[in-house]
């Protein structure tokens, strides 16, 4: 049985507020500007006039026109003004369905529903401005017809006891700022840069024009020589600490807009991810849908211990490959949501295996070689002495890529596969080995003379890759590979887990191939 239903006409009211959001600028551009002489003030708030009527006619033209149908296997929405356009997605090609409220619809109980395909972009079904009520019946209603037996489809011991939501990571506002310290950001100047292009329409002031700052700077430079030199380094010094402080309380005030009660919970359904103080988004990742892991930090918050970790998904979260789950964490604390999702942090038993040495002797040599290029016309034709500049940079080159290439390694367990890389930030990717679907070895022409490749495994909504292993070994790890693709039912890949014979056989054969190697 069919229901069509429209969306929330209040949506009418917030289509007609971003119309007249967008002719702000231009009104007050003409308000201060010589357009329409002395009647440009009311020209400006004819084009405010004009805006706000021509919005609400299009919002509710637009409303009027777009219907929204759920059938029994199928969602379908039909639009247009004047060419009518339909489109229908089956309930099996949704991975899952989120909820977003920026903060105007927020204020007036709407949300905006995004039906994720696991194609992202422009191919993920979207509805604009439902009640709150009306989003949360459809992602019940879509997740009961998606899944029938949802529980079934868990990591067996993920499903939390007696049914309710098990809490598996949250952040306080003392965690959110000692993120937002480490989160040092000076967007706060391109916003500021930004605006500038309008400064010349409501002042007299031309800032494209380059001798006004000449001579701004050239007064500037007046006065400040004017102070003396201990004056003037205490200002330097002041300038530093503002510069420093504004780019702390950007990355604070950022990271609390964004992850402010930031929630991640497991229930039968999946983990669910709730958070954002004005855009609050409410995101359900099926513990099933998840295909791997990726375990990431920063240059200075590595050294702290604090790492982040994301779901990678068939469906995207913010144009990204993966979904954040625990952004500011320990290790400690991302064991349990790792384990929740079926894989397994590696340990002092796992056995890692480097990328090849020739790689990392390509990677110095190639590396440092324009530095040391670089280095002989400024030995013949710049002062005695500099050519020790580039010289030095090559060293700190090599230096890097041979330390990097400690970084540089894999694992292969019996039911997944990590490949680590990066030494100022580290890098892990997790990849249950069920999921993979195609594994490709490539080589360079520096490669292929040196015996190494790249290693490309095939995973549905994100991307893995093993550089720099020894071509014999990845042969070999192709081959391991290839017997589980070969043995997987992929119509059942949301089932029980292969059985453990055969994935023993995997790794022994996998073992006994790298010995032999």
């Amino acid at each position: 049985m069919s229901d069509t239903r429209r969306t929330a006409l209040l949506g009418v009211v917030l289509g007609a507020l971003g119309s007249i959001r967008s002719a702000i600028i231009p009104a007050i551009a003409i308000a201060f500007s010589g357009i329409g002489g002395g009647d440009r003030i009311g020209m400006a708030l004819g084009v405010g006039i004009a805006a706000a009527v021509i919005g609400t006619a299009a919002s509710w033209l637009g409303w009027r026109r777009l219907t929204y149908t759920i059938g029994e296997t199928d969602i379908r929405v039909e639009s247009g003004l004047f060419s009518r356009s339909a489109r229908s997605v089956p309930f099996e090609r949704i991975e899952d369905v989120s909820l977003e409220a920026r903060p105007l619809p927020r204020l007036l109980g709407l949300v905006t529903v995004k039906f994720e395909t696991g194609a992202g972009g422009g191919d993920d079904l979207v509805l604009q401005y439902l009640a709150a009520s009306e989003g949360e019946r459809l992602r019940r209603l879509v997740r009961e017809r998606h899944d029938e037996q949802p529980a079934a489809r868990t990591p067996a011991g993920a499903v939390p006891a007696g049914g309710e939501d098990e809490v598996l990571f949250t952040m306080g506002p003392a965690r959110l700022v000692t993120f937002g310290l480490f989160e040092f950001s000076l967007a706060v100047f391109a916003v500021l840069g930004g605006a500038l292009q309008y400064v010349d329409n409501i002042t007299d002031i031309d800032v494209w024009n380059a001798d006004f700052w000449y001579r701004w700077l050239k007064q500037q430079g007046s006065t400040i020589a004017a102070l003396g030199p201990y004056a003037q380094a205490i200002g330097a010094l002041a300038g530093l600490v503002g510069l420093i402080v504004i780019g702390f309380v950007t990355g604070v005030a950022r990271t609390g807009l964004r992850d402010w009660g930031f929630t991640l919970t497991l229930s039968a359904r999946g983990f669910r991810r709730r958070r954002g103080l004005l855009t609050r988004t409410d995101v359900v990742i099926p513990a099933h849908r998840v295909q791997g892991l990726v375990i990431g930090t920063g240059p200075l918050r590595y050294r702290f211990g604090w790492h982040s970790l994301s779901f990678v998904s068939l469906a995207q979260d913010s144009e990204s490959e993966s979904h954040v789950v625990a952004p500011f964490a320990k290790m400690e604390e991302l064991a349990p949501i790792v384990a929740a999702a079926g894989f397994c942090l590696p340990d002092a038993g796992t056995v890692w295996h480097r990328a090849s040495k020739r790689q990392r002797t390509d990677k110095a040599v190639l590396g440092s070689a324009p530095f040391v290029l670089a280095a002989i016309p400024v030995a013949i034709f710049a002062p005695p002495g500099l050519f020790l500049i580039p010289l030095g940079a090559a060293l700190v080159t090599v230096a890097a890529n041979l330390y990097a290439w400690e970084f540089r390694r894999f694992a292969l367990g019996e039911t997944q596969i990590i490949a680590s890389s990066g030494f100022l930030s580290p890098t892990s990717r997790i990849a249950t080995r069920r999921k993979l679907h195609s594994v490709e070895i490539a080589q360079g022409p520096v490669a292929r003379r040196r015996g190494y490749a790249t290693v490309h495994l095939g995973l549905a909504g994100g991307s893995f890759a093993i550089a720099g292993v020894p071509l014999a070994e990845a042969l070999a790890l192709r081959a391991n590979l290839l017997e589980t693709i070969t043995a997987t039912d992929y119509s059942r890949l949301d089932g029980a887990p292969p059985p453990a014979r055969a994935r023993s056989e995997a790794q022994s054969g996998f073992s006994a191939n790298l010995a032999a190697t």
